[in-house]
């Protein structure tokens, strides 16, 4: 138990575990980053900037297809 809260009380800023997890969605990871980041990112970043991350990447997508729909590309 006290694993966890060592883990969850750890410092990394929230910008560098989005980075982290961007780069992970690419999957284009070292394992020399990847050993850096069990070490210093807060597990609770990880989770909150993945489902950020992955909500942003279905706007996206759904934007997309409307946009194609919209502009009649689809229908030619």
């Amino acid at each position: 138990m006290s694993d966890l809260k060592d883990a969850v009380a750890r410092r990394g800023s929230f910008l560098q575990t989005a980075r982290a997890v961007g780069w992970s969605f690419f999957g284009v990871r070292r394992s020399a980053d990847l050993a850096q980041d069990v070490q210093k990112l807060n597990p609770v970043h990880v989770i909150v900037a993945g489902l950020l991350g992955a909500a942003l990447f279905v706007l996206a997508l759904v934007l997309l297809v409307r946009w194609v729909i919209g502009s009649g590309v689809a229908g030619a």
